[in-house]
């Protein structure tokens, strides 16, 4: 059975993940989705939020599977007995910070874990979590970067943030 760790912090997931993750899920068998706790980023969503919106967003693929995690990412993949990491691709950009991290994985793994790269949708290519974020701190329409209740979440966020600081 061929498996695959899809991870990321995905606060909030994008349609562009969403297509990653789609496209993933047509080449493996098993496709993981590993919410990485990332101490270096303030996310939005909880860790515990983040999985249940991604269960729902993925609902619909009978071989994805979410899950949490906080650690190596090569520690997760050795316990779980998964020899590839799936990344998206937006632009050039991306691909130097994801080469190193791919050369670092493979390293720390000593040559366990490979990554695969999917170049993302064109219609994808600008979004990012951080951006979608930033209009829809802004109240801006987000109903094309993400899906509808996902949208609807973030409003309620920026909302309840709002009310806080009145």
């Amino acid at each position: 059975m061929s498996k695959a760790i899809y991870p990321g912090s995905f606060d909030p997931v994008t349609l562009g993940h969403l297509d990653v993750i789609r496209r993933a899920a047509n080449i493996f068998d098993e496709v993981v989705i590993c919410v990485l706790v990332n101490v270096n980023k303030s996310a939005l969503f909880s860790v515990e939020e983040r999985v249940r919106i991604l269960q729902m967003a993925t609902s619909e693929f009978d071989n994805v599977k979410v899950e949490s995690y906080s650690g190596l990412l090569t520690k997760y993949a050795m316990e779980k007995h998964i020899h590839v990491v799936v990344r998206g691709l937006r632009a050039v950009t991306d691909f130097e910070y994801e080469l190193q991290n791919a050369q670092t994985n493979r390293k720390l793994s000593n040559g366990y874990l490979d990554t695969m790269f999917l170049t993302t949708s064109l219609e994808y290519a600008y979004l990012s979590s951080s951006t979608v974020k930033e209009i829809a701190s802004f109240g801006g329409d987000v109903k094309d970067c993400v899906p509808d209740f996902v949208a609807d979440l973030l409003y309620e966020k920026y909302e309840g943030k709002r009310d806080k600081k009145d």
